[in-house]
């Protein structure tokens, strides 16, 4: 077959595309730093085009955040009950008066540094009780802690170790996340050292789960199990948005339900606690119910209302007139939906406030004022 101008230009175009795919190949597979970067349709920088970007890695934000989480060692001393035969004055008196025995009760959980004056926030069902509350940091040091204050209606506690050179992690919005963030929970579960779990936020403004008073948590399905309790729930840029609390679960181990104290309350909290050592909430003195449905429908209540069931008497709301049967509809011209509602609007009154009470009784309404008082513990209202 003769060998035409055709046929030499079609086998050099053939050994020039071999020659091409074999350079490529050599380029992508040896040199990827050369790689092209992936781009989206609007012309932007996918993260794909880096391993430490995006949804590849969440190391950046890990190593920002992890040296601020501690691990929280709690121990009780409980003296244990002697047998009823060592209290026999026959035996003490041959074998003289026993020495009471000691058990220690261990307590596991996490924390995070706030600042770098040595405050710790972590959970108050961690450290609570506690005769001596041991403090390990990622860099291997460990202190002693003392609880600067404690407050069990949110489950939180600050401590205060006294180190140096103290790792600051930046606190975040937790008032703008939404659900579908990417957050990673930060804690020792189980004792196994620090540990990262990853998940979505899956809901914001979880109330009424029976676990604290005054907490509208955010939930997440980052694996957050016993251990984990007081550690740093961040966002994928590393930022502390909140505190790792408690798990919904059937078995006690992790089923993708989690729930974190947003931070700006935590923040709050922990501010008022090192200031006065507790947390300052309005009291009213009543107790409240819902507002069954048929009687809001007799009464026109579409808005809804709280009933009070019981006022304290000598207490804010039984010197202002309000009684037994009342609907409470509005405060301060703030419509009340529920009692946790109410709760939470009269506990963010300072003692001392006089507010404005507009309620029915039976067909009519009324406008009454009360001053609102300091709030007791264990006290809903």
């Amino acid at each position: 077959m003769k060998n035409t101008p055709l046929r030499r230009f079609i086998a050099f175009l053939l050994q020039s595309i071999v020659i091409g795919l074999a350079v490529a190949f050599i380029i992508v597979y040896f040199f990827p730093s050369l790689r092209p970067a992936m781009t989206t349709p609007s012309g932007n920088m996918a993260f794909l085009s880096s391993p430490n970007q995006g949804p590849v890695s969440y190391q950046l934000a890990v190593s920002a955040a992890a040296p601020s989480v501690v691990n929280v060692y709690a121990t009780t001393l409980r003296k244990r009950k002697p047998h009823p035969l060592f209290q026999d004055p026959l035996f003490r008196r041959f074998f003289g008066k026993p020495t009471p025995e000691t058990r220690r009760d261990n307590s596991l959980g996490s924390g995070v540094i706030i600042g770098d004056q040595g405050y710790v926030l972590t959970n108050a069902h961690v450290v609570k009780g506690a005769d001596e509350i041991l403090i390990t940091l990622t860099d291997g040091r460990q202190t002693f802690a003392n609880i600067t204050g404690m407050d069990e209606e949110t489950d939180l506690a600050v401590l205060q170790i006294n180190l140096d050179k103290l790792p600051i992690l930046t606190i975040g919005d937790s008032d703008a996340i939404k659900v579908g963030d990417v957050a990673l929970a930060i804690g020792n579960p189980y004792d196994f050292g620090q540990t990262v779990t990853q998940g979505i936020v899956s809901a914001t403004q979880r109330k009424r789960l029976g676990i604290t008073t005054f907490v509208d948590f955010i939930q997440t399905d980052a694996d957050i199990n016993p251990g984990n309790s007081g550690g740093a729930l961040i966002s994928a840029t590393g930022e502390l948005i909140g505190i790792n609390t408690a798990i919904i679960s059937s078995s006690g181990g992790s089923q993708g339900i989690g729930l974190a104290i947003p931070i700006h309350l935590a923040i709050d909290i922990m501010r008022q606690l090192i200031e006065h050592g507790h947390v300052v909430r309005g009291y009213l003195g009543v107790e409240a119910q819902f507002l069954p449905q048929d009687v809001a429908d007799a009464a026109g209540l579409a808005q809804g209302g709280v009933l009070i069931a019981a006022t304290l008497q000598g207490g804010p709301a039984d010197a202002a007139g309000i009684m037994p049967g009342d609907i409470l509809l509005e405060i301060d011209q703030q419509q009340l939906a529920n009692p946790q509602q109410a709760i939470d609007l009269i506990s963010q009154y300072q003692p001392g406030t006089a507010v404005n009470i507009r309620l029915l009784r039976g067909w009519q309404e009324k406008t009454l004022t009360a001053i609102i008082t300091h709030r007791p513990l264990s006290k809903k209202y």
